[in-house]
C-alpha cells in the first residue's frame, strides 16, 4: 500500500510512524485508518522491527475526527467507507482493535494536540510519553456523540474509572501535566527532547530482550485484564514459561548472565511463537 496521511521509517530496528496531515493537525480520516492497520501487518511480518513509535508531524499529533464533512461527520448511516461486513463499524475501533493485537511493542509520542480518536487511539498502545506542549480532550459528549475507538474498555484500565469519567462527561481540552498527574503518561518532555527519550525507551527493549518474549508478555498482560481469577493468569504463565523455558533464547538469556556478556536472541516472532499461540482462541479461553 502506498501512503498519504502517514510515514512509515524504519531505523536501526525501531519503526517511527508518523500521521502525516499537518496542514489538518494530523485529523483522523478512513485513509488514515487504513494505512494504519496496513503498517501494523507489515510492522507485524518484519522480523527486523522490534518496537514501534508513533508521533505527528508538524505542531499537533491528532487533533481528532476530519470535521469536513460537516454535520453528518459522525453519521455512519451516510458513509459506505465505514461499512464491513453489512455493518457501520467505528473506524477508530478498527485501529484499536488492530493496535491491541500487534506482537511488536509500541510507543506513543505526542507531540501536540491529541483529541478525540486522537488521544483514544493511544490507549491500545503500550506506553505514553508527551511534550510539554501536548494537550489532551476526550471531547465527545461536547459534539454529541461518546467514547469511540474501544475507549470505554481502555481508558478506565488505564487510568481508572473515576478519572475517566471526570474526563469525559466534561469534554474539556486539558494541558499534558494533567495528563501525566492523572496517569494517562509515563513521563512528560521538552519538545526538542521528546523522540529522542521515546527512541532510547525503544533502543532499551531492542538492544536487551528477547523478541518472542517481549510478544508474549504483551499479550499475556493485555488479556489478562479481563481475566476474572488470577488462576487464568497462572494457566498462561505456566504454558509460557514451559515453552520458553526450553528454547534456544532461555539458553541464551542465561548463558548471556553468566558469562557477563551482551545476551543475541536467535529466536524470532514469525517462526517461534510457540504452538499455543494464540491461546484466546482456544474454546477454553472463550
Amino acid at each position: 500500500m502506498d501512503y498519504s496521511t502517514i510515514l512509515y521509517d524504519v531505523e536501526d530496528g525501531i519503526l517511527t510512524i508518523t500521521l502525516n496531515r499537518p496542514d489538518a493537525l494530523n485529523s483522523f480520516t478512513n485513509d488514515m485508518m487504513l494505512e494504519m492497520i496496513d503498517a501494523c501487518d507489515r510492522a507485524d511480518a518484519d522480523d527486523s522491527v522490534r518496537a514501534i513509535i508513533v508521533t505527528g508531524a508538524g505542531r499537533g499529533f491528532c487533533a481528532g475526527a476530519d470535521l469536513s464533512r460537516g454535520g453528518a461527520t459522525f453519521d455512519s448511516s451516510k458513509r459506505d467507507d465505514r461499512k464491513k461486513d453489512g455493518v457501520n463499524r467505528d473506524g477508530g475501533g478498527r485501529l484499536t482493535l488492530r493496535l491491541y493485537e500487534l506482537t511488536k511493542p509500541i510507543i506513543a509520542a505526542v507531540n501536540g494536540a491529541a483529541v478525540g480518536v486522537g488521544v483514544t487511539m493511544t490507549l491500545a498502545m503500550d506506553i505514553r510519553i508527551a511534550s510539554t506542549a501536548a494537550k489532551f480532550g476526550f471531547v465527545f459528549a461536547r459534539r454529541g456523540i461518546v467514547p469511540e475507538a474501544c475507549s470505554s474498555y481502555f481508558l478506565p484500565r488505564v487510568v481508572g474509572i473515576s478519572k475517566a469519567l471526570e474526563w469525559c462527561y466534561s469534554g474539556r481540552v486539558f494541558p499534558a501535566q494533567e495528563a501525566l498527574d492523572g496517569g494517562l503518561l509515563r513521563s512528560l518532555h521538552e519538545p526538542e527532547d521528546l523522540l529522542s527519550a521515546a527512541r532510547a525507551i525503544a533502543e532499551d527493549i531492542r538492544d536487551n530482550t528477547a523478541p518472542v518474549s517481549v510478544a508474549l508478555t504483551r499479550h499475556m498482560m493485555w488479556k489478562m485484564l479481563g481475566a476474572d481469577h488470577p488462576m487464568e493468569a497462572h494457566k498462561i504463565d505456566s504454558r509460557g514459561i514451559h515453552y520458553r523455558g526450553k528454547s534456544e533464547d532461555s539458553k541464551e538469556g542465561v548463558m548471556a548472565f553468566l558469562e557477563k556478556r551482551d545476551a543475541q536472541f536467535p529466536n524470532t516472532v514469525s517462526s517461534d511463537l510457540p504452538e499455543f499461540y494464540p491461546w484466546w482462541d482456544e474454546p477454553e479461553f472463550k
